[in-house]
């Protein structure tokens, strides 16, 4: 992955706004999340009853907006701000097992939810990301397969 502020952003943020829907009604939720190694996925954990669980379910089409905004007035042109387009599913097995541990790397304090029952641990496979910066400045990447 080339994108530096990409990179930074993914790795340095510990949560991002996960958008879902419900018959085209659109659904917000803030979500603790981690990256995989190669950029390709991300992770985080939901309990399988809530509004965003379920809408994943009828359509996994997502998209998760993390940023390095600090509610500052030079947000306008120093932020950057990511989108990860893909697609959501629930892991399970060793894929699970793998995935909860760099997950918990990261978010150490949410290993009882993580090992709640009810929890389901997602994994996004990222189509593409958009990185937004200086309040305008698009580029588009495609995670390398």
């Amino acid at each position: 992955m080339k994108n530096e502020a990409l990179k930074k952003v993914l790795t340095e943020q510990r949560f991002a706004v996960l958008a879902t829907h419900d018959e085209g009604q659109p659904h917000g939720s803030l979500v603790a999340f981690t990256v995989s190694g190669d950029f390709r996925n991300l992770y985080f954990a939901t309990i399988r009853e809530t509004r965003k669980y379920k809408n994943m379910a009828r359509d996994p089409r997502v998209a998760l907006v993390a940023d390095d905004r600090m509610n500052r007035e030079s947000d306008l042109t120093r932020a950057v701000a990511v989108t990860a387009a893909g697609e959501a599913r629930e892991i399970t097995g060793k894929e699970r097992a793998e995935a909860a541990a760099v997950f918990l790397s990261r978010h150490g304090g949410m290993k009882d939810f993580l090992e709640n029952p009810r929890c389901a641990l997602m994994k996004v496979s990222v189509a593409k990301y958009f990185v937004v910066s200086e309040f305008g400045n698009v580029e588009e990447v495609v995670p390398v397969p």
